[in-house]
């Protein structure tokens, strides 16, 4: 991750290899004594079940490798700040949505997002479409005032001040809409000029720390603490990946003998 790009996580594009070959040694062999399911297609070629329990992790030391890149965006070599929308619906930053410009640390939010979701086993952002399935950045919107608190004053006078700056070229939504702005794109606006959420009958009834069910004691605090400085209203206070790195949720826990 650096200044010029934004990449494109989610847990699609997050691939694991096998912690230790004796993995696959050991399916072998259980497959010779209680082979998998199959069934016979049309033309008489076995189609055998998908398995995806390979029982318990023999090693934590399985690298993470991010595949796709195909919608990774990066800024142009002028560029100090990316306006356009980017990043999947449910992992998207509010500085995105606002349109108050983007850089390397809506990557920083991106990753706390994610890893909420491995952690929790559950989206961090639960109602973020519409009734028809469609997403609605009103309802993400109220999802982020509920668990962070409404935005700082100083990213509110940014949004004041850009809502009516036009992208250098329009960007087709799904529907098939040309717009001009992030406000046309997200169909906002969603603050008015003294910084209050427009739809407070929108923003539900939960808290950041409310949201932790997987997690207890030290480790559940340390966790709140990690996300806490990933996902914050304004992106240039946000934690960078080397200093995330250095958290006490990410180091290796000691063995005792």
């Amino acid at each position: 991750m650096n200044t010029g790009n934004c990449l494109d996580l989610k847990l699609d594009n997050i691939m694991l290899s096998f912690e230790d070959p004796m993995v696959l040694a050991e399916f072998m062999e259980t497959q010779l004594e209680k082979p998998m399911a199959f069934k016979l297609d049309s033309t008489g070629r076995p189609v055998y079940q998908s398995r995806n329990d390979f029982g318990p992790l023999k090693s934590l030391r399985s690298i993470p490798q991010l595949v796709d890149f195909g919608l990774a965006t990066k800024l142009e070599e002028n560029d100090d700040w990316g306006v356009w929308p980017i990043q999947p619906d449910h992992y998207r930053a509010p500085e995105v949505i606002l349109g108050i410009g983007w850089q390397m640390p809506a990557d920083i939010w991106n990753l706390g997002v994610l890893l909420w979701d491995l952690i929790e086993g559950k989206e961090l952002f639960q109602h973020i479409h519409d009734k028809q399935g469609r997403y609605d950045a009103k309802l993400h919107m109220a999802e982020m005032v509920a668990l962070l608190g409404p935005p700082p004053p100083e990213v509110m006078q940014r949004y004041q001040y850009m809502r009516e700056y036009p992208w250098p070229e329009p960007v087709r939504r799904e529907d098939d809409r040309l717009c001009e702005t992030a406000e046309e794109y997200f169909d906002g606006p969603f603050f008015d000029t003294n910084g209050r959420f427009l739809y407070e009958d929108l923003i539900p009834n939960r808290t950041l720390g409310d949201a932790v069910s997987f997690l207890e004691g030290e480790e559940r605090e340390n966790f709140l603490d990690l996300v806490s400085k990933m996902l914050i209203w304004h992106p240039n206070r946000r934690k960078t990946a080397g200093e995330l790195a250095e958290h006490p949720f990410l180091q290796p826990k000691q063995s005792h003998t």
